[in-house]
């Protein structure tokens, strides 16, 4: 079965899934709107995005110390209530964030925090390494694209693939959260230190 944009929106709008993931279900259901819907449902995707304007006041600061104290994180995860805040579920999620961050090492959490200048730079460096190529200026400009969202899965948390289950990223497993909880969830911030990180080595003469 032909998988179409209006089939993609309409089980968007059935389960307030993200166009990808919805596009995803139906791809790996072929097609199949209902089995789509239970995809969803079962990975946790399904209705999360409807909570996503709900605000997030709550949540909890906490701290990760990795490698015999080689290796550290704090992070700040928001959710709506204390009560979540306090369950079993939530405290483990905020871990295996943090146990994520202290091994793939992100800069940003989300794209949007990038600065505007460092995508430029990268942007130029791609299309420079395809200079002398003879590509046309179009297909060089979808590749450079291809190369920037590449850059995001790198240094991104939301778009890292997550350390402990490849199948998914770090923004699955939120939403996935999300859905069992019953509450919005965000990854607000987070600061990783490596032991030594920025000293610079002494010489002797």
């Amino acid at each position: 079965m032909e998988i179409t944009a209006n089939l993609v929106k309409d089980l968007r709008e059935k389960t307030g899934a993200g166009m990808m993931d919805c596009k995803k279900a139906l791809v790996e259901t072929s097609g199949d709107f209902e089995k789509a819907v239970d995809y969803l449902r079962k990975k946790g995707i399904a209705n999360a995005s409807k909570k996503a304007g709900r605000a997030t006041k709550e949540g909890s600061v906490s701290s990760y110390i990795h490698g015999e104290g080689k290796v550290g994180v704090l992070l700040e995860v928001n959710c709506e209530t204390d009560f979540v805040a306090r369950t079993e579920q939530f405290r483990k999620f905020v871990k295996d964030v943090s146990m994520h961050i202290a091994a793939a090492s992100p800069q940003w959490v989300r794209p949007d925090e990038v600065p505007a200048e460092i995508i430029a730079k990268e942007k130029e460096i791609a299309l420079a390494q395809m200079a002398a190529s003879g590509k046309p200026a179009a297909v060089l400009e979808k590749i450079a694209e291809g190369k920037i969202k590449k850059f995001y899965e790198d240094t991104c948390l939301l778009n890292q693939v997550y350390v402990k289950d490849t199948s998914k990223t770090i923004e699955q497993l939120l939403k996935e959260q999300i859905a069992v909880l019953g509450e919005n969830m965000s990854i607000r911030r987070f600061a990783r230190f490596t032991l030594g990180e920025g000293l610079k080595e002494e010489t002797t003469t």
